[in-house]
């Protein structure tokens, strides 16, 4: 535990130095434009997901748990029920500490919830209709709904504060896939439940992204709490 808490201010502390001025130009509300090629990582996962969810002895997914056993048995930690959400905190986080993000605090909490909305609607639906079994014997294992959370806040970290701050994206995802790992090490998931899971995530932001009218926030009113202090 005392390594996971002096990795976490070491990780502030390195946030605090990339953001030491404030940026007070006014956010334009940048629409992310479709492209078919940003449909390959996240399907690409989701694809990768389905190919490893084989039930053989010899599969991926149970050859991995098999390793896990071997050398992490008895291994439990919370510690992913609550990196999952750093994500979601960072996107009005780093706005608070300075940082410009791609669009307003209304049209980016819209944006969130629609692509939550989705994210776990799909989610929930999946785990429902399949109703695999975990490693651990318990219910509901495909997807990782951890790990689809994680990731979805990893990518719309990195839309918000990717193009200005080029290391957002790698510490977005590497969070989030820190929770992808916690899941298999506590022995919750499978390999193929966290890589769709990842998958989807990202892919329902990016949906949340794309079909964004910006109709939010079209004038600045007093009651924007960022309003004058971020921009």
């Amino acid at each position: 535990m005392k390594k996971w808490i002096s990795l976490l201010l070491v990780f502030n502390l390195l946030l605090l130095h990339f953001a030491q001025e404030m940026d007070s130009v006014k956010i334009e509300n940048k629409r992310l434009e479709f492209q078919y090629k940003n449909l390959y990582f996240p399907v690409g996962l989701m694809i990768a997901g389905i190919t490893t969810d084989g039930n053989g002895s010899g599969s991926i997914k149970n050859e991995i748990v098999k390793y896990r056993n071997e050398h992490l048995p008895g291994f439990q930690n919370r510690f992913d029920d609550y990196v999952q959400m750093f994500p979601f905190a960072a996107v009005y986080g780093f706005e608070w500490i300075g940082m410009k993000p791609r669009t307003d605090w209304k049209n980016r909490t819209a944006i969130l919830i629609k692509g939550q909305l989705l994210n776990l609607g799909m989610v929930y639906l999946l785990k429902t209709t399949l109703n695999e079994t975990r490693p651990d014997g318990t219910a509901y294992s495909f997807p990782s709904g951890h790990v689809a959370n994680a990731f979805a806040g990893a990518a719309m970290l990195s839309i918000e504060y990717g193009e200005n701050h080029r290391w957002v994206p790698y510490a977005a995802y590497g969070v989030a896939a820190g929770v992808g790992v916690m899941r298999i090490a506590n022995n919750r998931h499978y390999i193929s439940d966290v890589l769709f899971g990842a998958g989807l995530g990202i892919l329902s932001m990016k949906v949340a992204y794309w079909t964004h009218q910006y109709q939010w926030n079209q004038h600045k009113s007093i009651k924007d709490p960022f309003l004058g202090s971020i921009y």
